[in-house]
């Protein structure tokens, strides 16, 4: 199974996109969401993550719950990419940016969606079986 989380609420746009921070609403996303996938699914092996700040925080916030390692994925930093092929077989969980994910989700499933920041969908046998926004992921994890 595939799953794209997009990164938490950050900063207003800086100098510099890349660097863009998570808000406190991010890391309460992030912790939310974090706690929502391990208890829908515990066996994902690989977190891969955009390089950019606001990605990377959300990924080892969420991973750290997961108790998997967090590596940096080039082409997740922005534009089209084939989250089968970063998959390569195994159970992932793929943190990064809009519109991207929504184009690889249309590219691989045919769905039309949009994922709001801090929101995840999840992709098995090329269908699209899973979108939840930050409220459901929150209800998920128990509230907190």
């Amino acid at each position: 199974m595939i799953w794209l989380l997009r990164h938490g609420d950050a900063e207003d746009a800086a100098e510099d996109d890349d660097a863009r921070r998570l808000t406190q609403k991010g890391e309460r996303q992030a912790e939310a969401a974090g706690r929502a996938i391990a208890a829908l699914e515990p066996s994902i092996e690989s977190c891969l993550t955009s390089p950019k700040v606001r990605a990377r925080d959300t990924a080892r916030i969420v991973c750290r719950e997961l108790r998997i390692d967090v590596e940096e994925a080039e082409a997740l930093r922005g534009g089209d990419f084939d989250p089968m092929e970063l998959a390569a077989g195994r159970d992932v969980l793929l943190v990064g940016h809009e519109p991207d994910f929504s184009r690889a989700i249309r590219a691989t499933t045919g769905a039309r969606v949009e994922l709001k920041k801090g929101g995840l969908a999840a992709i098995e046998d090329g269908a699209l079986i899973a979108l939840l926004d930050p409220a459901q992921l929150r209800a998920i994890a128990g509230g907190h």
